[in-house]
């Protein structure tokens, strides 16, 4: 592609570089001169004219940026996301319904390194998304890119990205009272439950014992059972993972690697999953717990490797839950 000024007379057919004012009359950067466009440059007095001429091996940017676009989402009603039209270069996509961003990362990755003209830019893998929400966004820098690039971009990222739907549709919390009731919480963990079209199907209140919280948990009948204990669960053999297990159920992880979140823990009963809450889930502020609830909505199993992959950005803002700042100032 030849970038930069050529004489007006010799410009038809090629992409304005830069928007150009002419008296009342505006030409777009990106627009393709035609011969009205010429005579009308000519008669403002304009000698030269930078522009884009896009060679035989060059792909305007919308083609380049439609092409990669379909082949990151061959299906975009099977991946429950939907595209916008290319335009200057982009192709905008958004999610159709609540769930998480499933990427092949690497193959996005991959396809980013062909050309340093050709993009595509995401979310994080795994992040919450909601319909309408815009989850990656397709550009070409440039006007034209040459077209080989693009078909071994598009190669590359075929079949990326994909939204991974809520599948559970209700839950039941239990909270524990030490002898001063529940505290605060299920409002923010009501909240968090509508965000991804989750039913809190009811609220259970118990002692906090391992005997009343096992009973508890037995009788729950829903996919999702969180658990909210008054006194902070730190131990994998305390009251709520002992009461899981009493339950008939077995606890797959405790604790994790991001903060605030420490002391979550994660099990299964033979009617659904189990997510012991830390207590800064009382907050509406992002945890730990948010990114395990968020990926069991969705029906992922989740499992030990993927919570220690959790540490690498897993050191969230402090949350007001929590009554110790990590430093004293």
């Amino acid at each position: 592609m030849h970038f930069g000024p050529v004489p007006v007379a010799e410009a038809l057919g090629t992409v304005l570089a830069h928007s150009l004012q002419l008296g009342g009359h505006r030409l777009r950067k990106g627009r393709v001169l035609e011969a009205g466009d010429i005579a009308a440059l000519q008669s403002a007095g304009l000698q030269d004219v930078i522009v884009a001429r896009l060679g035989t091996d060059d792909l305007g940017e919308d083609l380049a940026a439609g092409q990669i676009a379909q082949a990151l989402v061959p299906d975009a009603n099977a991946a429950y996301l939907r595209l916008t039209d290319p335009g200057t270069g982009r192709v905008n996509i958004y999610a159709t319904v609540p769930g998480v961003l499933d990427l092949n990362v690497p193959a996005i990755e991959a396809a980013n390194r062909v050309d340093p003209m050709i993009t595509i830019a995401t979310l994080p893998p795994y992040a919450r998304t909601h319909a309408h929400g815009m989850v990656a966004t397709v550009k070409i820098i440039a006007y034209g890119v040459d077209r080989h690039a693009v078909t071994k971009s598009a190669d590359l990222a075929s079949d990326a990205m994909r939204i991974r739907p809520v599948v559970i549709r209700n839950a039941v919390l239990i909270q524990t009272d030490t002898g001063s009731g529940p505290g605060k919480g299920q409002d923010a963990i009501t909240a968090r439950l509508d965000a991804l079209g989750i039913v809190l199907s009811k609220t259970v209140t118990v002692p906090h014992k391992t005997t009343p919280l096992a009973d508890a948990i037995a009788q729950a009948q829903a996919d999702l059972v969180l658990i909210l204990t008054a006194s902070a669960t730190s131990d994998p053999h305390d009251v709520a993972p002992s009461a899981l297990r009493a339950a008939g159920g077995r606890v797959t992880r405790f604790g994790m690697p991001v903060d605030p979140g420490n002391l979550l823990f994660l099990g299964y009963t033979a009617n659904g999953v189990v997510i012991g809450l830390p207590g800064c889930a009382r907050s509406p502020a992002l945890n730990g717990a948010d990114w395990v609830l968020e990926r069991v909505a969705c029906g992922l199993r989740v499992s030990d490797a993927d919570i220690a992959a959790m540490g690498v950005g897993g050191l969230l803002k402090e949350s007001p839950a929590r009554p110790h700042p990590r430093e004293k100032r």
